[in-house]
């Protein structure tokens, strides 16, 4: 009897995804709790998504909120998600990846962060040591 091992992680996918709460595109795995933004700990969870449309890879991220620290400190250099939480479609293959759709729609009231989006403001001293 042969197993068929499938290779779940994705280091491209990781190198392209990014936090729509906070920019930044490093993650941390923590082993039996999850993957987490390195920087303002959202969770990320990957889904494969139930249509593919003919791509190599259809992934859904969730993001999660629910252990973001300081979203109450410093909301300029953080946005948070609209019910706490957030989903977006990725599309492609390794190097070719792009955004199908988010869940919630971006509109007025919310908006994701864009990559590096607030690379270039300094956090204030009092509110660094917290993160």
């Amino acid at each position: 009897m042969n197993l068929d091992v499938i290779d779940r992680y994705s280091e491209a996918l990781f190198e392209f995804l990014w936090c729509p709460v906070c920019g930044h595109e490093v993650f941390s795995h923590i082993p039996f709790e999850g993957v987490f933004c390195k920087n303002c700990n959202t969770q990320v969870e990957l889904q494969e998504s139930h249509e593919d449309r003919g791509y190599e890879e259809a992934v859904l991220a969730c993001f999660d909120t629910a252990t973001t620290w300081n979203l109450h400190v410093d909301e300029k250099h953080r946005r948070d998600l609209p019910d706490r939480s957030a989903r977006v479609k990725i599309l492609g293959a390794p190097g070719a990846y792009t955004v199908d759709w988010w869940s919630p729609e971006p509109s007025e009231d919310w908006d994701p962060v864009e990559r590096g989006e607030f690379d270039d403001i300094e956090e204030p001293a009092e509110v660094s040591h917290l993160a």
